[in-house]
C-alpha cells in the first residue's frame, strides 16, 4: 500500500488532548487552531472522545489534521473513520490497524520504540513513527536507529518533549513533535490552553524559523 504522507503545515506539530472532556472540546480545540495548531489528536481514553473528535472535526479549517490517539483495534478505526477523522495515532504497532487506517485515507502514526517496531511499522505502509517515551531515548537514541530506516517515514518525537528541548531534537532533524500535557492537561481553561500554545509556537519558531 502507497504510503500517505503527512499533509504540508507550518509547523508538523500535534497537540495531544488526553482527557478533554466534549463540552470542553470547542473552546480548546478553537484555542489551538486559532494560534496555529494544524493537527490535533484525542486520545480515545478520554471520555467520549468520538463526540469531540466530531467537534473538532467541524471546527477544523481544510487541511487541519484531525484524529484520534490510543487506537488498538480495527474497530475503533472505523469509529474514528465515521467521525470523520483524518488522524490515526497508536501507542503500539497493529499492522492490521494501520493498514484500514491508511486504507481510510488517514495519516497513521503508530508508537515505536525500537528498530524491530520501527521497521514493521514502515513495512505496514505508516506515514509517521511516533518515537515514545522520546524522553526515555532521547535525540541520540532516535538519531542511531533512524539511521536504518526508510527516507520517506516523518519522524515524530512524543512524550517528554516540550517547548524547552526543541533544540535539542532540531540538532539532530527531528522537526515533528506531540505535545501533550506541556500543552492541556484534563481541567485547564481555554485560555491557559492558548497562553500555551502561544508560547510553544514562539519557542518552535525560534529554533525552527517557522519554516517547514
Amino acid at each position: 500500500m502507497e504510503r500517505i504522507p503527512l499533509p504540508p503545515m507550518k509547523r508538523p506539530l500535534i497537540a495531544i488532548l488526553r482527557g478533554l472532556k466534549p463540552e470542553e472540546a470547542e473552546g480548546v480545540v478553537g484555542a489551538l487552531i486559532e494560534t496555529g495548531f494544524e493537527a490535533i489528536e484525542i486520545p480515545l481514553n478520554s471520555p467520549d472522545p468520538f463526540r469531540s473528535i466530531e467537534t473538532a472535526v467541524k471546527m477544523a479549517p481544510a487541511g487541519c489534521l484531525i484524529g484520534a490517539g490510543t487506537v488498538l483495534t480495527t474497530a475503533q478505526v472505523d469509529l474514528l473513520a465515521d467521525a470523520g477523522g483524518r488522524l490515526m495515532v497508536s501507542p503500539n504497532v497493529e499492522p492490521a490497524v494501520i493498514r484500514l487506517a491508511a486504507a481510510k485515507g488517514m495519516v497513521t502514526m503508530p508508537g515505536v520504540f525500537t528498530p524491530t517496531e520501527a521497521l514493521a511499522a514502515a513495512a505496514a505502509g505508516a506515514s509517521g513513527l511516533k518515537f515514545f517515551p522520546a524522553s526515555v531515548l532521547g535525540p541520540s537514541g532516535i538519531a542511531a536507529i533512524r539511521a536504518v530506516l526508510p527516507g520517506d517515514v516523518e519522524i515524530a518525537a512524543v512524550g517528554g518533549v516540550s517547548e524547552v528541548n526543541f533544540a535539542d531534537y532540531a540538532a539532530i532533524g527531528i522537526r515533528s513533535f506531540g505535545l501533550g500535557s506541556s500543552l492541556y492537561r484534563p481541567g485547564m481553561s481555554a485560555a491557559d490552553v492558548r497562553q500555551r500554545a502561544i508560547a510553544t509556537l514562539a519557542a518552535y519558531d525560534a529554533v525552527y524559523g517557522g519554516q517547514q
